[in-house]
């Protein structure tokens, strides 16, 4: 399977992951605020959010987690929760219609969202 179409699947995957935590309301925190005018509607701004998310995972994503390698190592692993809120909380400034509440919200956000990227690589890497 190709790079960019997994790349895309996995696009669809974290809109889906944006969709389930904001209607099921896992994060109280955590808001997507849908348009309905959109291209594709509602449904259209979670894939967007998918993709900043996505791109933003996969440029910042290994620079700020070489950065903050020492901290990760000190922390045996447990500093990648605030990498992974720091890149949902860039995701959220570059976009207007997500919005995070708290540094909490951020970091179980980043947490669910990264068990979410986990589990898209290995049923796309079969």
């Amino acid at each position: 399977m190709g790079t960019v179409i997994k790349f895309l699947l996995k696009v669809v995957l974290l809109g889906a992951v944006f969709y389930g935590l904001t209607y099921f309301d896992v994060l109280s925190g955590l808001e997507v605020i849908p348009n309905p005018d959109g291209p594709l509607g509602e449904y259209g701004t979670y894939l967007w959010i998918g993709l900043i998310f996505g791109v933003v995972n996969a440029i910042v994503g290994p620079i700020l987690r070489l950065l903050s390698l020492p901290f990760v190592l000190l922390t045996l692993g447990l500093f990648l929760l605030v990498v992974n809120a720091a890149l949902l909380a860039l995701t959220a400034g570059l976009t207007d219609r997500l919005t995070i509440d708290g540094f909490g919200t951020a970091v179980i956000g980043g947490l669910i969202l990264a068990v979410a990227g986990w589990v898209a690589d290995q049923l796309l890497d079969r």
